[in-house]
């Protein structure tokens, strides 16, 4: 924590009242108790132990010692977190109704958010939101953008070749173009300015938009209105830029693709649909509407997209046995003069393994994003507080040993059956639950799948190897924020022998 916010944090504590404690005090049912959970410091919460850049590893501990469902408090804000997928079902899926808000996020609103559907409480504009999404990517729709996910997979392995030292850069342009093609009909560029300016935006956001910050301001609403120059306010200073950017980030691309719809000349994409079906009618701010989804959706699906692109190359490097299985099935079903398509898949059940055993080794979201209880409930005897917020700890899920033996080995054979079929777990852990499910997962597990089996098609991953010969090890660092990545790591990534045309 920088120094700036630690002065913020003592403020707050000279400023608070006993208000937090009253109100924590006063939902405790005379009959029912509050899920276990860990000792409290007065006035601030549960704070002792946590790591604030991975508190899903705090949480994951408190798990085994008090539950699958734990109760904490920071700052006055109700936190129940949820260990175990069984629990998540059990709440967010079966009582959807009642677990389908988010918490309020004044951070949102500051750094020009509050439109995002992802952040947004479930309402109206929620669903209207929701319904475009839908009638873009739902399972028939997203098969339509097969033929481009292709001809973007063949792009990345061309980056690929021509310099893998910047593997990095090539995902991040894999993901971006593809869901920028998908929403806007965009053909993206090498360093294209438009794109750079959303990523530097998003990387803001992913940066301090973490829930302890909320926490502070929506505890605190008076530090909203103090200056940028104050102690701890550089987060305001920060949030004009965003602004700024979100306002760039909605409208340029918006108004290309309105641009060539009306003239005809747009091509498949959600924006283009969208406005035909609305037939230039601005009715009730349908426009707006589709302008605001399309924004969050290059948010949601860009960053994660690349992110667990990145996890899987960093797992091939740490885990050399399972290319090789790989190669060996992929070289036998496509042969060695061509990348594989689609119509593969069903016999490359091995590459579908790797993409769940790569969401689940190390999820990019894990502690997915906080629902909020609509009304107060019970579960098996402990009381649900009305507003408190619900967090799914997809992490301790992931490494959940009795479900995934030795969680840290990279393993597909985990879900594989014994004949070398899918099994029924597809880790939509990983796309978060019940009505707030990411509804992209269909065009999001596509583009991965294509990329992880053209890229294992191409390449071998491995370490870099020292003047010995040797190989040589490193430390695995990760990022902080909301969605987290592998920081850039040393590694080898050298093309097969193989004679394919891209």
């Amino acid at each position: 924590m920088s120094s700036d916010w630690r002065d913020v944090c003592i403020g707050a504590l000279i400023c608070a009242t006993l208000v937090g404690a009253v109100r924590c005090g006063m939902e405790r049912r005379k009959m029912l108790p509050l899920p276990p959970g860990p000792r409290a410091i007065p006035f601030i919460g549960n704070v002792r132990g946590i790591d604030i850049n991975a508190p899903w590893l705090a949480y994951t501990e408190w798990g085994k010692r008090y539950g699958d469902i734990v109760y904490s408090h920071l700052l006055g804000q109700q936190i129940i977190v949820i260990n175990s997928e069984k629990v998540a079902i059990e709440l967010l899926e079966k009582r959807s109704h009642n677990y389908s808000n988010r918490p309020t996020l004044p951070t949102s609103a500051l750094f020009g958010l509050d439109f995002n559907t992802v952040l947004i409480e479930y309402g109206a504009r929620w669903r209207r939101q929701r319904r475009v999404f839908h009638q873009a990517f739902r399972a028939e729709a997203a098969l339509s953008y097969r033929p481009m996910q292709q001809r973007k997979a063949q792009q990345l392995i061309r980056d690929m070749l021509d310099t893998p030292e910047e593997f990095i850069k090539h995902v991040h342009t894999y993901s971006s173009s593809l869901i920028m093609s998908a929403l806007y009909d965009y053909e993206t560029e090498r360093d294209d300015a438009l794109v750079e300016l959303i990523w530097k935006s998003l990387k803001l956001a992913v940066q301090e938009l973490r829930p302890e910050v909320a926490a502070l301001f929506t505890a605190f609403p008076i530090f909203l209105r103090l200056p940028a120059w104050f102690p701890g306010m550089s987060i305001k200073r920060k949030a004009t830029q965003s602004r700024e950017w979100v306002r760039e980030w909605m409208n340029d691309p918006f108004q290309l693709a309105l641009k060539r719809t009306a003239e005809g000349t747009a091509q498949l994409s959600m924006v283009s649909n969208a406005l035909r079906r609305i037939d230039g009618k601005n009715s009730s701010g349908e426009m707006t509407i589709i302008k605001e989804s399309a924004a969050t959706a290059f948010g949601a699906a860009s960053e994660t997209t690349s992110g667990v692109l990145q996890v899987f190359i960093l797992a091939m490097v740490l885990f050399p046995e399972i290319q090789v299985k790989a190669h060996t099935l992929i070289d036998a079903v496509v042969g060695a003069s061509r990348l594989p398509t689609f119509e593969d898949r069903s016999s490359l059940q091995y590459i579908d393994a790797i993409l769940r055993e790569t969401l689940r080794w190390h999820p990019i979201l894990p502690l997915s994003t906080p629902h909020a209880s609509v009304d107060s409930d019970v579960y098996e005897g402990f009381y649900i507080p009305k507003g408190a917020a619900i967090v799914p700890n997809v992490w301790a899920m992931s490494q959940n040993e009795h479900k995934y033996p030795n969680p840290s080995q990279f393993s597909p054979e985990r879900f594989l059956n014994a004949d070398g079929s899918l099994n029924d777990d597809t880790v939509n852990i990983a796309y978060g639950f019940g009505r707030r499910i990411c509804v992209g997962r269909h065009l999001a597990d596509a583009s991965l799948w294509i990329a992880i089996s053209c890229l294992l098609t191409t390449f071998a991953f491995s370490k870099r190897t020292g003047a010995n010969g040797d190989a040589v090890d490193f430390e695995v660092e990760w990022s902080s924020g909301v969605a987290i990545h592998p920081l850039p790591f040393p590694c080898s990534i050298t093309p097969r022998l193989r004679k394919v045309d891209i």
